[in-house]
């Protein structure tokens, strides 16, 4: 599983938009904007930008797929 890149995140007034390659992937308010804000100082910034998003991959994947009751 490779590392998180390509996004960026830019605060506007009380928002965080968050963009990957350019293109808008979602806006942060309130609690959540500030609870980013509060975050990003301590941690990786692209790891949690891909979290807010939902463009992270745990890398298990293949494991749940070939799991039974995935099985089809």
């Amino acid at each position: 599983m490779g590392r998180p890149s390509g996004f960026e995140f830019a605060v506007r007034g009380e928002e965080v938009v968050i963009r990957h390659r350019g293109v808008t992937a979602t806006v942060l308010r309130g609690a959540k904007a500030a609870e980013f804000l509060g975050q990003v100082a301590h941690s990786d910034p692209q790891l949690l930008m891909a979290r807010a998003t939902g463009n992270y991959r745990r890398g298990n994947e293949r494991t749940a797929r070939q799991h039974p009751r995935n099985a089809r």
